[in-house]
């Protein structure tokens, strides 16, 4: 019963700098060395164990575990702010482990940085300013954003893999360590290398977020089309969209590659190779 009660008491260690107008929710345990300013929310039941900045606009949803040294919030490296109020939203249930920054948006710009829920961002990974980050994300060790880079649901970043300002990465892509990404991600993609290549699709994360046999054989059918090697991409989508545009899967990838409007730039496959180097059925 007193382990109960003492959970749902909001907890400041006495080292703990909590500035007056912070906004701090039910449980919360803010430990020592941590500086929490003015403005910024705290949902229930976070943590920050120790030695972490959470700056003014910053709200962090509930259960969300953060660990010493994290910086959240700070203000956009881009010459462009000019200091105005802008805002970084954390999601629910999130890991944010040791040395973690996570900038604000720009106040010429987006003006707010989001970050969705169930994320798990390893030490010292980074998310710049106007990025949007989806659920379930996985930011390995090192793993870097660049401003305005937008992340979809279920991405896997491997460590010290960076991922250039104004790139997409389509849901369920996986991003091998050290990839030095430069263009758009298709959802599903494997991309690995610098400058990073497609290397096939993550055919394991499409069959663990449900993804049917029939569709993963018709995405890989459309993917050896998309990229034929013998056309652009972009003498290929009608093809694509002819043979396989009615399978969902497919055109869940066909939309992404085409709301970038009539030049996209996908990360293309290693020369010569439109296969997926996933064989397994």
């Amino acid at each position: 019963m007193m382990d109960k009660v003492a959970h749902t008491q909001t907890s400041i260690h006495p080292m703990a700098l909590v500035e007056p107008g912070a906004q701090l929710g039910v449980g919360v345990r803010v430990g020592p060395f941590c500086h929490v300013e003015a403005g910024a929310s705290i949902g229930d039941r976070v943590e920050l164990i120790s030695r972490v900045t959470v700056h003014a606009g910053v709200t962090i949803g509930e259960d969300t575990k953060v660990s010493p040294t994290a910086v959240l919030g700070g203000p956009p490296q881009n010459t462009k702010h000019k200091g105005e109020p802008t805002t970084l939203t954390i999601g629910r249930n999130c890991t944010i482990r040791e040395g973690v920054t996570m900038n604000r948006g720009t106040d010429t710009s987006r003006g707010e940085t989001t970050v969705g829920n169930n994320g798990n961002f390893l030490a010292f990974a980074h998310i710049a300013h106007d990025c949007i980050v989806g659920d379930n994300v996985t930011m390995a060790n090192v793993a870097t954003l660049g401003g305005h880079v937008e992340i979809g649901d279920s991405v896997i970043i491997g460590g010290l893999a960076a991922i250039h300002q104004l790139t997409r990465v389509g849901h369920h892509a996986f991003i091998g360590g050290c990839a030095a990404v430069v263009g758009d991600v298709i959802p599903y993609g494997i991309v690995a290398g610098n400058h990073a290549n497609l290397r096939g699709l993550n055919v394991i994360g499409m069959k663990r977020s449900g993804v049917s046999r029939e569709e993963v054989h018709a995405l890989r059918a459309a993917y050896r089309t998309l990229f034929d090697p013998s056309r652009p991409v972009s003498e290929n989508l009608p093809e694509v969209e002819r043979m396989f545009g009615d399978r969902p899967i497919v055109r869940d990838v066909l939309d992404f590659i085409q709301s970038r409007g009539k030049r996209p730039f996908t990360v293309p496959p290693l020369r010569g190779n439109a296969d997926s180097d996933d064989k397994d059925d």
